[in-house]
């Protein structure tokens, strides 16, 4: 069973085009960055510890703690959220699995009331299709955390 995240992989042909065309020297640049720095270390981009692999962690965590942030309606350690109804409470391990980078494990953020529905990462949902191609373009971007959330929305 295959699931899709529409709102990545619904983007209209045009727009991913014009997506790539309008990547700038920065953007591109830090990609670069990105890849000499790797490499320096000794670690591969692809593979079990590589490079793609890591980011997609790193942005899928991201976006799913920002859902979080929007479902309680305050941000992590904010003071609003002491003593309140609902709250964090931890995360929970969840493999997925992505066509480039293979099996990721991620922390997926809990409630204590459990009506935290994550959209990037649905429940009991295993199989993501097109995230790595976003994964790489979010961190070209350069994109900050709440840009990140925003782009999943």
């Amino acid at each position: 069973m295959t699931e899709t995240l529409p709102s990545v992989s619904s983007m209209p042909k045009e727009a991913k085009k014009t997506r790539r065309v309008s990547r700038s020297e920065t953007e591109r640049a830090a990609v670069r960055e990105l890849v000499k720095a790797a490499r320096a270390r000794g670690e591969d981009l692809t593979g079990p510890d590589g490079l793609l692999k890591i980011l997609t962690k790193d942005v899928l965590e991201i976006a799913l703690e920002e859902e979080m942030t929007e479902h309680l309606g305050y941000d992590k350690h904010a003071a609003e959220g002491r003593n309140n109804a609902n709250s964090r409470n931890g995360t929970r391990a969840k493999t997925v699995t992505t066509p480039a980078a293979g099996e990721v494990v991620i922390e997926v953020p809990r409630d204590r009331d459990g009506t935290f529905e994550p959209v990037i990462v649905k429940k009991r949902q295993r199989r993501l299709n097109d995230v790595d191609a976003v994964v790489l373009s979010l961190f070209a971007r350069g994109l900050t955390t709440g840009e990140i959330s925003a782009h999943f929305a």
